[in-house]
């Protein structure tokens, strides 16, 4: 599907004059493209991506931090401490 920003159209809705980020008023002046995806868009090509990370972590050129915290008690401070951003990598907790 495709969005189209016209410009027009758009200010005119601007009633009143919006403050703040308004990704419309970017996308239409810069004229930018915005192009979704899901990861599901591509079933067919993950053996592919598969074998290609794990090639590339065999030769170290792909790394990862991971921030383990143990057991399920850890689960409501690990929240709060992802949406505090002091987490160093990707937090995971634990269990068992």
């Amino acid at each position: 599907a495709r969005c189209v920003v016209c410009g027009t159209a758009s200010v005119s809705s601007w009633d009143p004059w919006p403050t703040g980020h308004r990704l419309e008023r970017h996308v239409l002046v810069k004229r930018a493209s915005i192009a979704g995806f899901l990861l599901f868009d591509y079933v067919e090509r993950f053996d592919e991506a598969r074998n290609q990370l794990a090639a590339w972590i065999s030769e170290d050129r792909l790394r990862w931090k991971e921030h383990v915290l143990k057991g399920i008690e850890a689960a409501p401070g690990a929240i709060s401490m992802l949406y505090r951003g002091e987490n160093r990598g990707k937090l995971v907790v634990k269990l068992g």
